[in-house]
């Protein structure tokens, strides 16, 4: 039983591409309950989260989801994290020109966030309502030597203030910037960057995802002719919403579709986005008709008995990936194996990242003939040494495809358990090359 690391996001993104169908999408809605008097509500808004893990805030015009090799998610664990372009309030400005378009330019109420669809306690934790996948960004750049660093914070909301001391030393110097505090609150920035740096991506967490969309709902509101007489900030006042979360299709005044949940599962493999892949397991519940995430495991376990993996085998206990996850190589090249007899393989396939191109191999085996001809998944477990202060490495992984000279599609997993532990964690994400250099030679050896 080896320590997988995200490899298991093979196991919780197959059941949720499978059973909630790569072609589905995910619709969040706005509700007017009250009385309409001309354009005037007299009642509130109510914004439904339906676990939209990206709601808009990566979809490209081409209906897509834009991803970087190294997620924003990740930007206080891994350097070299980016953003990418696209407004991560767009869903919700959508909804609001939606509401504008309806007739509605003023609600007496208030705006209000049901965030009833599920509950869990898996980590990282999916809620109901994900704005920006429920992390501020702050981008730090360089100014002149001993003056402050300019800061870019996105989504920008009333919901929260920014406090910054971050200064700007001689090109060549260390950059070290940290971020505290959270969302809605006070968030503060400090350390150094060198004048030579490239920008540095940070994150602070929204602690408050209801409290949080509700607020920058009421400015997308504003900003698009709405008044709405309830304050933006403060607590999301769920004592106002009705007892059933069923309402009324004729009350429905705006909603926005996500892409295809193929486009959602491949910016999830791609990336390894862990918020992304326990939304999966809520989706499953929900889908099975409960509001627990647990259950969605026992929705994934029946999925992956009726694929023949031998399900006593394995320990799934998150859908990221994570103690105490354990995966035998058999059961993982069960599922690999299965895919391969499958109508939409190619696609499954293409969803993973490819050795050298892009998502979390996108640096791995560069040079090797290989490149570009292996499709897999990877898996990384850190954990941390309080005893010296070393990160320490629980498990590298690497689990997907290649195809031989003869056109056959083959399987393969590779772990590496506790490789040791360093105080310096690019020393340690080089086990990836040396992973990837395996799975290039089994290439090779196939494709003389």
């Amino acid at each position: 039983m080896f320590v997988p690391g995200s490899t298991t996001k093979l196991f919780s993104l197959s059941g949720a591409w499978k059973l909630l169908g790569p072609d589905s999408r995910i619709t969040t809605p706005v509700y007017a309950r009250g009385t309409r008097r001309g354009s005037r509500l007299d009642g509130d808004l109510v914004l439904v989260g339906a676990g939209d893990v990206t709601f808009g805030g990566r979809t490209t015009p081409d209906g897509r989801v834009a991803f970087t090799d190294v997620d924003h998610t990740d930007a206080n664990v891994i350097p070299g994290a980016t953003l990418t372009p696209q407004d991560p309030l767009a869903g919700l400005n959508a909804l609001a020109g939606q509401v504008r378009a309806a007739g509605i330019t003023r609600v007496s109420g208030n705006v209000v966030v049901d965030d009833r669809l599920f509950s869990t306690d898996l980590q990282p934790a999916p809620t109901p309502l994900m704005i920006n996948e429920n992390v501020i960004d702050v981008l730090v750049q360089p100014g002149a030597v001993g003056r402050p660093a300019a800061l870019t914070v996105r989504p920008p909301a009333a919901a929260y203030t920014v406090q910054s001391t971050v200064t700007t030393v001689a090109a060549g110097q260390p950059s070290a910037v940290t971020v505290s505090g959270l969302a809605p609150g006070r968030i503060t920035v400090s350390g150094t960057i060198a004048a030579d740096s490239a920008p540095l991506l940070r994150t602070a967490p929204i602690t408050d995802p209801a409290a949080f969309g509700r607020t920058v709902f009421i400015q997308a509101l504003r900003a698009r002719g709405v008044q709405v007489d309830a304050p933006a900030t403060g607590p999301n006042p769920a004592t106002r919403l009705p007892r059933s979360s069923r309402y009324p299709a004729g009350s429905r005044v705006a909603r926005f579709e996500s892409p295809r949940y193929a486009e959602q599962a491949r910016f999830i493999l791609k990336v390894s986005h862990n918020l992304g892949a326990n939304t999966a397991i809520c989706l499953l519940a929900v889908r099975a008709g409960s509001d627990g995430c647990a259950d969605g495991f026992t929705a994934l376990g029946a999925f992956l008995t009726r694929t023949g993996v031998d399900v006593g085998s394995l320990v799934i206990s998150s859908g990221a990936g994570g103690e105490p996850n354990r995966l035998p190589p058999t059961a993982v090249t069960q599922l690999l194996r299965w895919w391969t007899r499958q109508p939409d393989f190619g696609r499954w396939r293409e969803s993973l990242p490819v050795l050298g191109v892009d998502g979390t191999l996108h640096d791995v085996a560069t040079g090797s003939p290989a490149r570009g001809k292996v499709f897999a998944k990877t898996g990384t477990l850190i954990d941390a040494d309080l005893l010296t202060g070393d990160i320490v490495l629980l498990t590298k992984a690497l689990a997907g495809y290649f195809q031989t000279a003869d056109g056959t599609w083959q399987v393969f997993d590779i772990v590496v358990n506790n490789p040791g532990k360093s105080p310096d964690i690019l020393s340690l994400l080089g086990v990836g090359e040396d992973v990837g250099q395996v799975a290039a030679a089994l290439w090779q050896a196939q494709n003389p």
